[in-house]
């Protein structure tokens, strides 16, 4: 398993992390208005509320990132997290790190009380969406109007899930 660390969201790795993921989705965005850029707040992304994770492999520098934050509840009044910034970079894939990183995330997101986590994406980012509905992700309506997402998935997470 590969070793996840707890980092602020603007921490010098995870800042470079999200540059690199937020370069390369601007570069190859299907929208040609582009791809909006928004770094997270680090607020949001302190425990209870959030935490944010970067996967060190073989004492290398970090080369996955993400982070679950709190939202509002649901419709049926569940406690929501939502996944965020879920990124490998290029060196990192192929490994599995995507995959092992959002099963971590949805497990600090069980530790803090969550019902359900939630996400956006684009339709362009096909393996995302693959990874997403291989581990039981279902598409639900837009719980936010990012102008990015094309997609928002939602799952069910159970205490079993720790």
């Amino acid at each position: 398993m590969a070793p996840f660390r707890e980092i602020p969201v603007d921490d010098p790795a995870a800042h470079a992390l999200l540059e690199a993921y937020f370069a390369e989705r601007t570069a190859t965005f299907p929208d040609p208005a582009g791809y909006r850029t928004t770094f997270p707040d680090p607020a949001a992304f302190i425990a209870p509320r959030g935490v944010f994770l970067v996967v060190d492999v073989d004492g290398a520098e970090a080369v996955a990132c993400g982070g679950i934050r709190r939202i509002p509840s649901g419709p049926a009044g569940t406690t929501r997290y939502e996944v965020k910034h879920l990124y490998v970079s290029p060196e990192g894939r192929g490994h599995g790190l995507g995959k092992a990183l959002l099963a971590e995330l949805e497990r600090r997101a069980v530790r803090f009380g969550a019902d359900e986590a939630v996400l956006d994406t684009n339709a362009s980012l096909t393996a995302a969406g693959s990874l997403y509905r291989s581990t039981g992700y279902v598409a639900v309506e837009p719980y936010n109007d990012n102008p990015n997402a094309t997609h928002w998935f939602g799952k069910t997470l159970k205490s079993s899930d720790v």
